[in-house]
């Protein structure tokens, strides 16, 4: 299905400007990050058995440590440059899916970002297993595509079906990193900026999805698809921004 979305070449104009503007924003945190912060890394792992399936015997190995603020300058500079994208070589088909109720681009980019954001703050938690960490970042983009399958197939007033199954994919990383920040049975405690990242990355990943729930239901001014775009746009930067800083402040400031 295929909605029909106005878009005139004044809005168009301004959507253009609003995203070089916002992935000129991207881009100056990644810069800063990378300038400002320290070589701080954390270890991905692997355990492998050293025995028969069931023993208790694991070989734990280092893979390698992965750079605190060069994650964190990847997921600024990845909005960046699809940012960059839409408003410039990519600007005609923008606005051909824009007018079909639609934004590929951005489910695509948050796929990634979003993924990557995710695998951050649970490293942040003591998650550090690779295999974990491949699938958390697997279940998420899963779950950024069932958006964009409600989007492709699905008109606003429509089924939610993908939405919901969507949703039931978006707990599950919130659940697994919840167990690990609860930490049952340890007496060890994540520091209190986890809990800030954690609870306030909740909030915004949640206002995404309520962002398409009123769009479906064609809430308000959140009727005209192109608000819920300006919307994306913006939480898009808050959330970024708000983990980037939480993350350099807990992580990444020199002594």
């Amino acid at each position: 299905m295929v909605s029909t979305v106005s878009v005139t070449d004044r809005e168009f104009g301004r959507l253009r400007t609003y995203n070089w503007v916002m992935g000129g924003l991207h881009a100056i945190q990644g810069v800063l990050v990378l300038i400002l912060a320290t070589d701080f890394t954390l270890p991905v792992m692997a355990r492998f058995l050293q025995g028969p399936p069931g023993t208790t015997d694991t070989d734990s190995v280092v893979l390698f440590d992965l750079s605190v603020a060069g994650g964190v300058a990847a997921f600024l500079f990845l909005s960046a440059i699809f940012h960059f994208v839409v408003a410039s070589v990519g600007a005609g088909r923008y606005r051909d899916q824009l007018a079909r109720g639609q934004n590929q681009f951005r489910w695509i980019e948050y796929a990634l970002s979003s993924s990557l954001m995710i695998v951050l703050i649970a490293m942040l938690t003591g998650i550090n297993d690779v295999a974990a960490l491949i699938a958390l970042f697997g279940v998420n983009a899963g779950m950024i595509f069932f958006g964009s399958v409600q989007e492709r197939y699905e008109e606003p007033g429509g089924s939610l079906w993908p939405f919901w199954l969507g949703t039931v994919l978006g707990v599950v990383p919130w659940i697994a990193i919840g167990i690990y920040l609860v930490s049952p049975g340890s007496s060890a405690q994540p520091p209190g900026f986890v809990y800030g990242i954690f609870f306030s990355l909740f909030v915004f990943f949640n206002t995404f999805a309520i962002v398409q729930l009123v769009q479906y239901k064609r809430v308000g001014r959140f009727k005209n698809y192109l608000t819920g775009e300006r919307t994306y746009i913006l939480l898009s930067l808050l959330a970024k921004t708000a983990l980037a800083w939480q993350v350099f402040a807990g992580t990444l400031v020199p002594s």
